[in-house]
Parts: C-alpha cells; sequence; structure tokens
C-alpha cells in the first residue's frame, strides 16, 4: 500500500515537499505556546491525502500555483483542527500512535488550538483576497460541524435510516475530500460547471472512502488500531448494520436494537451482532454501494484528458477502497 501512496505521489513530489514548508508557515503565531504544539502537529502527520487531491486536481486543469498551497494549507488547517476536536469529543489519549493535543496539554488548550487554526484557514484566505475559496471552506466547516451534530442527535434515538446515513457521512467526511478537489482546480481559473464537477468527484470519492473505514468495524483483520465493533460500542449506525437490521424479521430486528441499545459494552454480544450483520450480507451490500460511489467518481474523471495526473487520482480511487488502514 505504501508502493501505491509513493506511486499517486509521482507527479507532485516536489509539490508536496515545498508544501511542508509552507503549511508550517501558515500555523506559525507570536504564542511560544501555541508553536510548540502546532510543531508537534506537522511532526505527527499523517499521509497528507488531502493536499494529494488539491494539487492533483489542479495540475488536472492546470498547474500547481501559490494559490494552489494555500488553498492545500487552507484544507489541512480546517482537517487538523477537526481532527483535534473530535479527539477532545471523543476524549480520545491516542492518534496515529501518538498522543493527542489533549492527552498532553489537556482539553482547554486542545479546543483553543483547534480554533486558532480554523481562524488561520480563513484568514489565509481573506489576507489574499481569495473569496472564491473563502465561500467553500466556510460551506465545509459549517457541513462538517451540521453532520457530526445530525449523527448525535439520530445516535440517542437510533433511528438512523440508509438516506440519513449518506447525508450524514456526506457531510461529516466526503464533504472535505469534495473542498480539496474544488479548492484545487479554483486554483486556476475554471468554469463554474468545472468547479461543481470536481466538487462531486471529491463527494463520491469521499463517500467511498467511509463506506471502507465503516468496514473496519467488522474485520478482526484490519491495521488501522481500530477494535474491532468500536463503532457498535459508540452506538454508531453504519451501512451493514442498518442493512442487517431493515433485512430482519421484527423478532430479530428487536434482539439486535436491544443490544446496540442495553448490551453494546458487553464483547460477547457485540461479537453476536457482528456474526448477526455478516450473516445478514451487511458486508456485501456495504461494499457494492461503496464501488457503486467509486464508479461514480471514476465517470467523471473520465470526462478530462488521460494525463499522468488523472491516472493518479485514478489510483487514489483504488487505493481508497483498497486500504487495509
Amino acid at each position: 500500500m505504501a508502493n501505491i501512496v509513493e506511486e499517486i505521489k509521482k507527479p507532485i513530489n516536489e509539490n508536496m515537499k515545498l508544501f511542508e514548508k509552507k503549511f508550517y508557515e501558515s500555523m506559525k503565531s507570536n504564542v511560544p505556546l501555541l508553536d510548540k504544539v502546532t510543531r508537534f502537529i506537522v511532526t505527527t502527520k499523517g499521509k497528507q491525502m488531502r493536499p494529494m487531491f488539491v494539487f492533483l486536481c489542479a495540475r488536472l486543469v492546470g498547474e500547481v500555483n501559490e494559490k494552489s498551497y494555500r488553498a492545500a494549507s487552507m484544507i489541512e488547517l480546517i482537517h487538523t483542527a477537526t481532527l483535534v476536536h473530535d479527539d477532545v469529543v471523543d476524549e480520545s489519549f491516542k492518534r496515529r500512535n501518538f498522543f493527542s493535543i489533549n492527552a498532553l496539554w489537556k482539553n482547554k488548550i486542545a479546543v483553543l488550538v483547534g480554533d486558532y487554526l480554523l481562524s488561520k484557514s480563513v484568514l489565509l484566505s481573506t489576507e489574499h483576497k481569495d473569496y472564491d475559496l473563502l465561500a467553500v471552506i466556510s460551506r465545509t466547516i459549517r457541513e462538517m460541524a451540521e453532520g457530526e451534530l445530525l449523527q448525535l442527535e439520530k445516535a440517542r434515538k437510533l433511528d438512523i435510516t440508509e438516506e440519513v446515513y449518506y447525508e450524514i457521512i456526506r457531510q461529516k467526511t466526503a464533504t472535505l475530500i469534495a473542498a480539496c478537489c474544488e479548492v484545487g482546480v479554483r486554483s486556476n481559473q475554471v468554469s463554474e460547471e468545472i468547479a461543481e464537477k470536481m466538487q462531486k468527484f471529491g463527494t463520491y470519492t469521499g463517500m467511498a472512502f467511509q463506506i471502507k473505514d465503516d468496514l473496519f468495524d467488522y474485520l478482526s483483520s484490519n491495521f488501522i488500531g481500530k477494535p474491532v465493533g468500536i463503532d457498535i460500542q459508540e452506538q454508531k449506525m453504519t451501512l451493514p448494520l442498518i442493512y442487517a437490521l431493515r433485512e430482519a424479521n421484527e423478532k430479530n430486528r428487536k434482539y439486535y436494537f436491544n443490544i446496540i441499545k442495553r448490551y453494546n459494552k458487553n464483547p460477547k454480544r457485540v461479537k453476536e451482532l457482528i456474526a448477526f450483520v455478516k450473516e445478514s450480507g451487511g458486508l456485501e451490500y456495504a461494499i457494492s454501494a461503496m464501488k457503486d460511489f467509486q464508479q461514480k467518481a471514476i465517470e467523471i474523471l473520465q470526462t478530462f484528458p488521460d494525463t499522468e495526473d488523472r491516472r493518479s487520482l485514478r489510483l487514489m480511487l483504488d487505493y481508497v477502497i483498497e486500504r487495509k488502514f
């Protein structure tokens, strides 16, 4: 899998190296504590898939320019801020096998650092009069917050339909990948039609990405360090589970709903629920939905000329659904 990431990066290797410096610059402040935290963030970064989307989409329609680097920094600032805030909300003390910000500096500092990063993303666009990018990132921040709140609201009642599930993952996850693709092309002068097309490409890719993530909850061989059944323990209704409950008879539906409501922390009952989802064809159904989103994204890509950048974006799509972490 690491080889696929290197292959994807080929056309934008130099851009990614330069981006690291520019991203660190974009986080700098006059407060020593903030600089200490942001240095830690830079040293514990992940694969940086989102900046890769920005640069590949920019090259798909033109070139990587200063506006492209600002766009990638804005996206990465938003992404990092949401991860910092998520760790506080989820009371999580580990992130990518490193201690989280809240574990090292406590919740108050973590929340304020997250707020600071969000404000920097907005300032980066206004300082350079990138108002088209500002419109995209403002909408993205709003949708991500709405998605989180919709999921929390529905988790209380456990009344998530497939339609509501898609709306939650579109807002929570897909909207940020959609923003990567949209700001990437907008960093070059493109028509609204192309900007909307790439926004859709990012949405479909993000939907496939999140369904794959949800499938890890049922796979004992997942390599992401996520314990099997953790979504069930947190009463998150994901697509395999939604499908299994919908297809079950009334008696089974009541029985398994009761496990989610009252016995979601009981390892034996959680194991029983996972077996039920697998036997009901929940995993196959989710895989089929994931591949449908992938196909929609491929169809959009094929409307662009066959270039090295388009091939990298196609590889990125394969990586999204084939990854083991």
